[in-house]
Order: C-alpha cells, then sequence, then structure tokens
C-alpha cells in the first residue's frame, strides 16, 4: 500500500490547505498543478479597434439610446464619464418596496437603484490604460453615485462593481461599470461581516486592519503601496492574481472616502489595472468594491476594499460542491510576478 510520504516522494509536490484569516475560508493551494505567472497571460487578439461605433448606446452622439443621465463628469461642456439608470435594470426605484411571507416562502418587490458608470467617452479605451485624469474621473463617479444610493430610502447596502470582458459576464465592450443599491443585506457579506465581530470579541482589533499589517510586514504578497493604500494577494488567495485593494486608514464603507482618499485609490488602482494588463494581456476580470452597510459608518469591526478578480480559471463541481476553491497559482510567486511589471 502507497503510504502518505510515499506518494509525496513520488509526486515531488507538497499542496497546501490555506485559511483566509478575515472571512474563515479554506482554499487549496494546488502546487502539482501551479503554473508560472507568466503561462497565465491571454494570447487574445486586441479587443476593440474603433474609437467610436455607431450601434454602441454608450459612444457620444448616441445617447438618446440610455436614459437620461444621473450626472456626467465634468459638469460642464462635453462629458468625459456619465452616469445613467440601467435601461435594463435589474432593480427599480419606481415601486413600492413592500415584503411579504408565505409560509417560509418570503420575497420582496424589486425595489431598488441600477446604474451605470460610463467610463470614457473612447469605445476603444479600457480603463487600465486611461491617463491619470481619467482614472480620478472614475473613482470620483463611483463615489458620487455609491452616497447617491446609500442615502436612498430603504437602500441597505450599495455595490460598485465592473465586469471586464466576456469570461467576467460583460454584454458591451465599451468601459463602464455598474452599481446597485440592495434593500436587502446579502447573506455572504453578512457571513463577512460575523466573521469580522468574532475576531474584533477576541483580539480588540479589526481583522482586516489586522491582515493588511501582517502583510505588510511579510512583504511577500504586496503588489502595490502609496500612502492611503496597499494592493496586495491574500495569502489564501482563492483563483490566480486575486487582488485585495485596502486604505490603510480605517473605515468601514466607501462613503469614507475622502478627496485624499480618492487621489489615493485612483492612483494605486491606476497602478494595479496597468500591471495586470500588461503582465497578464489584457486578462478579462470582475473588479468590486466591498463596502460595509450603507448607512453604519464608522464600524470598529469592518473596513471596506477593493477586489479584482482575474478570469483565469473556471469554476467547477469541487468549487460547486464544497464551496472551497483550488488556486494554481502561488499567491507569493503571483505578487512578485506583478511587482517586476512596468506598466
Amino acid at each position: 500500500m502507497l503510504r502518505p510520504d510515499d506518494f509525496i516522494a513520488w509526486r515531488g509536490y507538497m499542496p497546501e490547505l490555506r485559511q483566509n484569516m478575515a472571512t474563515g475560508e479554506w482554499v487549496v493551494i494546488a502546487t502539482e498543478r501551479a503554473r508560472r505567472p507568466e503561462e497565465f497571460a491571454s494570447k487574445r487578439e486586441p479587443r476593440a479597434s474603433s474609437p467610436h461605433r455607431d450601434d454602441c448606446p454608450f459612444c457620444p452622439g448616441n445617447e438618446r439610446f440610455t436614459p437620461g443621465p444621473v450626472f456626467s463628469l465634468p459638469t460642464t461642456g462635453p462629458w468625459e464619464v456619465r452616469a445613467v439608470t440601467n435601461k435594463f435594470a435589474a432593480l427599480v426605484p419606481d415601486i413600492p418596496l413592500r415584503r411579504s411571507c408565505d409560509g417560509h416562502f418570503r420575497k420582496a418587490t424589486g425595489y431598488g437603484f441600477h446604474q451605470v458608470i460610463i467610463e470614457t467617452p473612447r469605445h476603444d479605451l479600457p480603463l487600465a490604460l486611461q491617463e491619470p485624469a481619467g482614472f480620478d474621473r472614475v473613482v470620483e463617479a463611483w463615489h458620487r453615485s455609491y452616497a447617491l444610493l446609500a442615502a436612498a430610502p430603504g437602500v441597505e447596502f450599495v455595490i460598485p462593481f465592473k465586469n471586464h470582458g466576456e469570461a467576467a459576464g460583460t454584454s458591451l465592450e465599451h468601459p463602464h461599470s455598474q452599481i446597485i443599491g440592495l434593500p436587502i443585506f446579502p447573506g455572504h457579506i453578512r457571513g463577512r461581516m460575523e466573521e469580522a465581530i468574532r475576531f474584533y470579541d477576541a483580539e480588540g482589533e479589526c481583522v482586516f486592519c489586522a491582515m493588511v499589517r501582517m502583510e505588510r510586514q511579510a512583504g511577500a504578497r504586496i503588489v502595490a503601496e502609496n500612502d492611503r493604500f496597499t494592493a496586495f494577494i491574500p495569502y489564501a488567495a482563492f483563483s490566480p492574481f486575486h487582488l485585495w485593494i485596502f486604505p490603510r486608514v480605517h473605515q468601514s464603507t466607501f462613503r469614507e472616502l475622502d478627496d485624499g482618499g480618492k487621489a489615493g485609490l485612483s492612483t494605486i488602482l491606476r497602478t494595479v489595472l496597468r500591471k495586470l494588463h500588461a503582465g497578464l494581456g489584457d486578462p478579462d476580470y470582475n473588479l468590486m468594491v466591498r463596502s460595509g452597510p450603507a448607512d453604519a459608518p464608522r464600524l470598529k469591526y469592518f473596513h471596506w476594499y477593493i477586489s479584482i478578480v482575474p478570469r483565469l480559471g473556471k469554476a467547477a463541481g469541487f468549487e460547486l460542491g464544497s464551496g472551497m476553491y483550488i488556486n494554481t497559482a502561488l499567491p507569493e510567486e503571483s505578487a512578485a510576478y506583478l511587482r517586476a511589471v512596468t506598466a
């Protein structure tokens, strides 16, 4: 019979199980399947080649194809960033919020908000390749939309997000992001907050602040830093090149970001996205702003952050059945690779 030690010697690897200290989730770091970081680079053809398309509802001159703007930046002259209500909104604000329950079958009306942030007039300019001023406008638009929706009656949770590329779920290639205001608090986020509360009760410290401090001390998984933000690949990243960007000063909601914080976020976000674009060949990715409850700023135990998930693999039976992920890239090697990318 083959013993475990014999198996390791025969195969020449030792996989690891790693736990994310903030979420409590376990991840398999599959070193036997690990690929070199550069092997994850996309070999696709360039995406869009024209700066304007007559059939694109987000291109200048086609504004009639979208609902009227919520706001535009700059506020005078031709727009550079435009926020509009999603024409095919998942939730709508013009119905009353009502909850009902038939035994154990609970439901609520589809009240809420769904906006689109059109990030540039140019059809062929992905966010990663925008100039610093473009990033400034996008971060300002995210923050302005977040504040508007967080203050809306009945909204419990607000999530800005960006789907870049077909594998990430985008349906229009013109660079854009979205923001949704929900009348309920998602169970996934509630679970993370409960983990954070348990850590705070035991340690008297925000678990995310502790994680950022420990990652900065270790250094091996840091991708980029400035005086306001730290970007790193978590110790237990659940997929290749999965990145977190944290404000270094404790803030529980995205709404608390001040002008200096917006500038710092714009700078580090540009650095990180350009590194991903150059180092991985413009991969498809999902970007999410994970924040606390819309109406509960300054929670001592929760810390908002940005999660960027390059779509470099697919969830299969194990992931769907166990709720765990298998990461085929070593976080330390991935971070070292991105640090070395000049973008």
